[in-house]
């Protein structure tokens, strides 16, 4: 009997912020991804990588501003660079966790590239922020190499770029390889590095895809059973910040694609986990998306914590 597949979306609690926050955070999270591997579920992870790839691509800045004969990094370059460090730390936090129980698998971080529309409206409108803050002098200079700028009032300006959909995984014949040899793949890391392509070649993008579209195209790629997105809360709230805030333990898809209409969810917040999972359930059958914390990873694919959305 084939093992049942899961796609486990990390946010930014599950990895923490700066390298030691890192290390510390995957520890924990390694045990959770151990749990489900040691019940016999088969395990692809992707993970947010919002603070990583901001200090990448500060530093990479900063560094050929300092010193001749070094240019600036681009988006896809330093997007790459996170997907390696972050997938470094958890290959060994999850092979040091499955070690102490005595399960003998690998754990393989696949640099992974997505396709995304040169059209998509996003790159129309960029509103992903991604970097330090700036001085209006350093603004200017950005604007002059063609990038966009935004000013957050009393704190400076800030670069924003576009966060275009994934339209498919460059990746993923070597990523169905992985799992079907029934080992742990790290993939998609931060959305994945956007490509588009020219000729014979694919050009990386600037731009940032949400690591929640890209977990649930993986997870519509490999024919997984269930999308587990963790964030920062235990269930999905409906009337968030009024007096009829209410968490939800189950939807339906229709109960969700209501709720989208109204407007219930924040754009750059629950929107695309809700969406996302959507897309998942309805392009299978006998799906599952979950949405829930860390904490409560264990218990909500149980069926006992969680936000839980089925077909019906």
């Amino acid at each position: 009997m084939a093992k049942k597949r899961i796609v486990l979306a990390l946010g930014h609690h599950a990895l923490g912020t700066n390298l030691p926050e890192q290390k510390k955070a995957v520890a924990e999270t390694a045990k959770v991804i151990a749990d489900f591997i040691e019940a016999g579920w088969q395990v692809a992870v992707t993970h947010s990588n919002a603070p990583q790839v901001g200090m990448i691509h500060t530093a990479m800045n900063e560094f050929g501003k300092l010193h001749d004969g070094y240019t600036s990094a681009p988006m896809s370059v330093c997007s790459a660079m996170s997907q390696g460090y972050i997938g470094y730390d958890l290959q060994n936090g999850i092979r040091a966790e499955l070690v102490k129980r005595g399960i003998y698998k690998s754990a393989a971080t696949i640099l992974t590239q997505m396709m995304v529309n040169p059209y998509d409206e996003a790159f129309y409108t960029p509103m992903k922020p991604i970097g330090r803050f700036m001085s209006a002098e350093d603004a200017k200079e950005e604007e002059e190499k063609g990038n966009y700028v935004e000013e957050v009032p009393g704190m400076g300006f800030r670069r924003v770029v576009a966060s275009p959909k994934p339209v498919s995984i460059v990746e993923i014949d070597i990523i169905k390889a992985v799992m079907d040899a029934d080992q742990i793949v790290i993939a998609c890391g931060g959305g994945g590095i956007p490509v588009m392509e020219q000729g014979y070649r694919l050009k990386g993008a600037s731009a940032v895809i949400e690591k929640d579209r890209a977990a649930g195209l993986l997870a519509k790629e490999i024919d997984a059973d269930v999308l587990m997105i963790l964030t920062n809360v235990d269930n999905v709230t409906l009337n968030y910040g009024t007096l009829k805030e209410r968490p939800i333990s189950q939807m339906n898809l229709e109960e969700a694609e209501a709720s989208i209409k109204e407007g219930q969810f924040e754009t750059g917040s629950m929107l695309p986990k809700i969406e996302a999972s959507v897309d998942f359930i309805r392009h299978g059958r006998n799906r599952k998306a979950i949405i829930t914390s860390l904490e409560n990873a264990k218990a909500s694919l149980e069926g006992k914590a969680g936000t839980i959305i089925k077909e019906i």
